[in-house]
């Protein structure tokens, strides 16, 4: 059976802050995919939230970058906005930075992430939903998952991997894209995913069959607006099993809290946490960044679970890691690397101070 998966986010108000979702929030865009689910348009859905960012993951019939899937989430989340509003949350539609519908989401400021799939005999997904951080932060975790043997055994031993995966990355600065094989072009590939803020791991592909075996939001906000509005907060569908990773193959990256690029106004270095969903509230300066996984089996299109994959305590040690990793990172204050470098901050409120000092540089 085809099948589309898509997963479409957005900031559209903060509770309390940057922090949280309010309930209102979800329970409006709870109201509006139901309608779509009742009228045919979905085949089935979940809402879910990471921090203040809203979670629309829908699977239906009509194909990736379908304008009926990209309306229905527009829609739902100006309703929402409207909620927001009233509630007088932080930051309402915030990504929002469009007036209007213009067919596709993409570049009006939501993530997305869809693949379009024929469903197997046991379809297990995982979704991946980040807050406080870059699209690039998906970077390094991918490269693990399906690049590195110390990583994913099935690398190694299991046959229908072992002719490795593809990778897809964009420059999201030059708007270009390049393919790279896995393993013998690992070491170009890792020239560009190690300059996540630059380069963007867009989809993974199994070199045999060609099937995608993952894809992530690799939006912009800041190059789609020519300023700071919000971070990217990034989301990344992971297909496991079978001729993919294993499940645990897929979440083993996040034992290790890596570095990425956001948490406060979207200028600093911090540590990527993996929580529970309830858990994703990020407060200590606007953070540090949260991670959090929807575990899914799809059948005939229905999604079955989720199951809250970081709720496990096997992942205590990365969260205290992550904590011991934000309390270094903080005492260096506004000096890098824990604020980002300045070709980043570029896209921040540096420019305005710079402005306001015009004239009062002068020559050595």
């Amino acid at each position: 059976m085809s099948v589309t998966l898509s997963v479409i986010k957005a900031d559209i108000g903060g509770y309390v802050g940057h922090s949280s979702s309010h309930p209102l929030i979800l329970e409006k865009a709870e109201a509006s995919l139901k309608k779509a689910k009742q009228g045919g348009t979905l085949i089935d859905y979940h809402v879910t939230r990471c921090g203040d960012d809203l979670q629309l993951i829908m699977t239906h019939n009509l194909g990736e970058d379908s304008e009926k899937i990209h309306k229905l989430a527009w829609d739902t989340f100006l309703e929402c906005t409207q909620v927001a509003r009233t509630l007088k949350l932080h930051g309402v539609g915030q990504d929002l930075l469009a007036d209007s519908f213009s067919g596709n989401v993409k570049g009006m400021g939501p993530g997305v992430a869809e693949m379009q799939i024929e469903e197997r005999a046991a379809e297990t997904i995982l979704i991946f939903m980040a807050d406080k951080t870059a699209s690039g932060a998906w970077n390094l975790p991918l490269y693990k998952i399906f690049a590195d043997p110390f990583n994913t055994i099935g690398l190694v031993i299991a046959a229908n991997m072992h002719s490795g995966f593809a990778f897809e990355i964009h420059d999201v600065k030059e708007h270009t894209k390049v393919i790279l094989n896995s393993p013998e072009e690992i070491y170009d590939m890792l020239i560009f995913l190690g300059a996540p803020s630059r380069y963007c791991v867009k989809a993974v592909y199994h070199r045999e069959s060609k099937s995608i075996a993952a894809v992530s939001s690799t939006q912009r906000l800041a190059l789609i607006a020519g300023r700071y509005v919000g971070k990217d907060d990034p989301v990344c569908i992971v297909r496991c099993q079978g001729e993919f990773p294993a499940v645990g193959e897929v979440l083993e990256p996040f034992a290790t809290p890596h570095i990425v690029e956001g948490w406060m106004r979207g200028s600093h270095h911090g540590p990527l946490m993996p929580v529970a969903v309830n858990q994703s509230n990020p407060s200590r300066f606007d953070g540090p960044p949260r991670v959090i996984c929807a575990g899914f089996q799809l059948a005939g299109g229905k999604l079955i679970g989720p199951r809250d994959m970081f709720d496990d305590p096997a992942f205590d040690e990365a969260r205290r890691q992550a904590n011991e990793m934000a309390y270094y990172l903080r005492r260096h204050g506004p000096f890098e690397p824990h604020r980002l470098p300045l070709e980043e901050m570029e896209y921040t409120t540096m420019p305005q101070v710079m402005k306001k000092l015009t004239g009062r540089f002068s020559k050595i």
